[in-house]
């Protein structure tokens, strides 16, 4: 009987300090420094599906590096320790694999059922009476290719819904959330609104790889999501002559816009109800996932994560003490020195 093979790989979430090391694993950020006294070392993070450490190179750094490129699978022996309080892995050496790994090792997967969220999706999408936008949104959904790139693609590269399936998890929930609040303010157009959560983030398609990492395409970096996404969108409307003009209009607004502020990426700020709602949904669901997913990778002991630098913060991951526990270890005071402002900048 063959041995799952995913047995066999020691996992980033279960290396803890004084752990030997040796394994296949992504480098990511690799970058080579020299120490105060002129000695070369390479400084990269390695991951898989389950999370990513810091890890240095000190010894025979030139030839080393010579080995691999960012983005490169490595094998890698070394061993984990700490530094500043936080595991840290010091690689004694690194070579190329010699057999190829799973990789379902290294590309996280949502933990939903595909199907059964695309059949969701469906249904929603059925519930929209314009005959303009029921129209629009066949049009893709019958899109075999668009659709099993939708099935697999991610919605981010770090911060939220960053894994294989992402993507239709969170348009599903951005949809579910559309349709929801929209039975509370029926001020909003339904059909409008649901439409534009299906549509705001399909150019995202386009803008990543996924191969044994998720990674920006070139025109994912060149033009962004926002910008192929409205391109996609007038493919479909190219054959559709009877569809309004000012609908049209509304949904190339509402996806340039949903970001919210320049400084998030938006060319746009939302100018209407519809729009101004699906940013807040968008915004919602991003942080939920992005900040539980945080949570609940964090290695800190206690009650407490460690510092989060996009949101200047440290959160509450566990039972809050009471004062015959004593307070436990509390963090220090949050560094407010650097704002949030990156969350949906290209990194996001």
């Amino acid at each position: 009987m063959n041995q799952d093979p995913h047995l066999q790989h020691l996992f980033i979430k279960d290396i803890k300090e004084e752990t030997d090391i040796k394994g296949c694993y992504l480098a990511k950020n690799k970058r080579l420094g020299t120490t105060r006294v002129g000695k070369s070392f390479i400084n990269l993070v390695l991951a898989d599906r389950t999370g990513e450490l810091e890890a240095k190179v000190w010894d025979n750094a030139d030839q080393l590096s010579s080995l691999f490129h960012d983005g490169d699978i490595i094998e890698v022996t070394g061993r984990a320790g700490a530094y500043r309080g936080q595991v840290q892995i010091t690689v004694t050496d690194l070579k190329p694999p010699e057999v190829e790994p799973d990789p379902a090792i290294f590309i996280e997967s949502t933990a939903g059922n595909v199907t059964e969220m695309i059949k969701s999706l469906r249904d929603i999408l059925k519930g929209v009476s314009d005959k303009h936008l029921r129209a629009l949104n066949d049009r893709f959904m019958s899109d075999t290719h668009f659709v099993s790139q939708f099935k697999k693609a991610p919605a981010a590269k770090n911060f939220h819904h960053g894994y294989l399936g992402g993507l239709l998890e969170h348009t599903l929930s951005v949809c579910r959330m559309a349709s929801k609040v929209a039975d509370h303010y029926p001020q909003l157009d339904r059909d409008l609104l649901v439409t534009a959560s299906f549509l705001h983030d399909i150019g995202k398609i386009r803008e990543y790889s996924c191969d044994l990492h998720i990674d920006y395409t070139d025109e994912g970096r060149l033009l962004g999501h926002l910008v192929l996404g409205v391109e996609m969108v007038d493919e479909k409307l190219r054959d559709m002559r009877s569809f309004p003009h000012d609908l049209a209009l509304k949904l190339r607004h509402m996806i340039l816009s949903h970001h919210g502020e320049y400084e998030f990426g938006s060319p746009k700020r939302p100018k209407f109800l519809e729009a101004f709602a699906l940013h807040l949904f968008d915004d919602l669901d991003a942080k939920i996932n992005g900040l539980g997913r945080f949570m609940e990778k964090d290695r800190q002991d206690g009650s407490w994560t460690d510092y989060n630098r996009l949101f200047d913060r440290y959160f509450l991951k566990g039972e809050i003490r009471s004062v015959e526990e004593g307070p436990g270890e509390v963090p220090a005071e949050d560094d407010t020195s650097n704002r949030q402002w990156t969350l949906f900048s290209p990194g996001s």
